[in-house]
């Protein structure tokens, strides 16, 4: 029996591809329904009001289970809730989870995993062949120490619902990645001010391009990396100029090192004397923020769009392979660990264009390999080899991505999904007879 923690888009993709094999599994899920983040009662989500999926929902549904025809092409988080609800109940995967019940603990024991607990008040402790982590990766704030005491009211963007908590106030964004982008535009509607200070420039995308979703565009043909990272830059200027053209800092690194904020209408607002670009924060005194440029100005709300950090409370560091001073596990495709072969990270990656579906392949070589290794196979045998050896392979596809926490776990789209689609068939070749009854729910 293997255990499987969370019940979000990564919990549910590894619950499905473990019931396609006949793996028999347990999820724990500490909502009271699956979702994850974009279930928004979810106490432990960070989802806001105006939340739409910052990819098209072609590019990034389940293929064996797609979105309908009536839903945006940049669905509400209130359709994403509904998507994996529908595919739970499609799958009769919630049949597997124990809900409203939190992880406690997860520790090695001999050749296995004991798992402990807590629901209703009540700890239980069981033992389990192996462990699936899919707790998400956007749970824990970022918090940058400020330079000085702010006096106003401070938050994270965690802690952002809706635009009405800025309803006359003077407001100061610091950072600007999508959610950044996003909450901008909606406190424009109800502040007094809003300004938006940026350590760093950021590549902007718009959504839409001839009326297509951007993530729908190209793909045809591949190009070499430095000559698609000149000619999309070069469109992009073309589109929307270039982000010193708002008064924004312009990227010091180039197009797809970092990841791209999927917003033009913050460019709208910047351009229309809506938002005020603001350098770096140098000094802050009672309610006074001091910038590095010399300006100064006074604000009632600073909030914090500073990103998350990885949290994996329930098991110690030194089990995943995270070295002090690390931003990430070391792990083979972010997946495999090179000591144990029944402790997987999920969902622990991000990349451009990777969508729920790279997701769901990442879940069926997890699935796969539990099964070639249980068997004993001669291919499980050589992957066991691969994990060992090449824990520090980034499978970045040459591109330099940029030293921060969010990147630590960065990967080329192009070069994972090869890499994946290359183990899943050579662990393919060696699958055994499927038994009576695991493919019992299909698509």
């Amino acid at each position: 029996m293997y255990a499987i923690i969370g019940a979000g888009p990564m919990g549910l993709a590894s619950a499905r591809n473990l019931q396609k094999l006949g793996i028999p599994f347990i999820g724990f899920e500490q909502h009271s329904d699956v979702g994850g983040l974009w279930d928004i009662d979810n106490p432990h989500s960070t989802m806001y009001h105006s939340a739409h999926l910052i990819s098209s929902k072609r590019m990034t549904e389940f293929a064996e289970f797609p979105m309908p025809d009536s839903v945006a092409a940049y669905p509400h988080h209130s359709e994403m809730r509904r998507y994996f609800r529908d595919y739970a109940e499609h799958f009769q995967l919630k049949q597997h989870y124990q809900f409203d019940t939190r992880v406690l603990e997860v520790a090695p024991d001999g050749d296995g995993w004991v798992v402990v607990t807590e629901r209703a008040g009540e700890q239980q402790s069981r033992r389990f062949a192996g462990v699936l982590i899919a707790n998400g990766t956007l749970h824990k704030p970022n918090l940058p120490t400020l330079p000085g005491e702010f006096s106003g009211e401070l938050m994270h963007s965690a802690q952002y619902r809706s635009p009405e908590v800025f309803t006359g106030k003077r407001v100061l964004l610091v950072g600007c990645g999508n959610s950044g982008a996003d909450i901008a535009v909606d406190a424009v509607h109800r502040a007094a001010s809003v300004d938006i200070s940026l350590r760093r420039g950021y590549y902007f995308l718009p959504k839409f391009v001839k009326g297509r979703p951007i993530d729908t565009l190209g793909g045809k043909r591949k190009l070499p990396r430095p000559l698609k990272q000149r000619m999309d830059a070069a469109m992009i200027r073309l589109i929307l100029g270039k982000p010193s053209d708002y008064g924004l800092p312009d990227p010091d690194y180039r197009m797809y090192e970092s990841h791209p904020v999927v917003n033009s209408l913050i460019l709208h607002h910047l351009g229309h004397g809506d938002i005020t670009p603001r350098r770096d924060i140098a000094e802050i005194n009672g309610k006074t923020v001091h910038f590095t440029d010399g300006e100064s100005a006074e604000y009632d709300l600073i909030l914090m769009a500073t990103g998350y950090q990885l949290d994996y409370p329930f098991i110690a560091r030194e089990h995943l392979n995270w070295p002090a001073g690390r931003d990430a596990p070391e792990l083979y495709m972010n997946i495999f660990h090179p000591r144990y072969d029944n402790l997987f990270m999920m969902g622990m990656i991000e990349a451009t264009g990777l969508g729920w579906e790279g997701r769901n392949q990442q879940a069926r070589l997890v699935a796969l390999y539990i099964q070639q290794q249980r068997a004993g196979t001669a291919a499980a045998t050589t992957f066991n080899q691969i994990r060992q050896q090449q824990s520090a392979a980034r499978l970045d596809g040459g591109y330099q991505y940029i030293k921060l926490a969010r990147m630590a776990y960065y990967v080329n789209k192009d070069v994972y999904l090869a890499t994946l689609a290359q183990h899943i068939g050579e662990l393919e070749k060696a699958l055994p007879t499927t038994r009576p009854g695991a493919q019992a729910v299909r698509a």
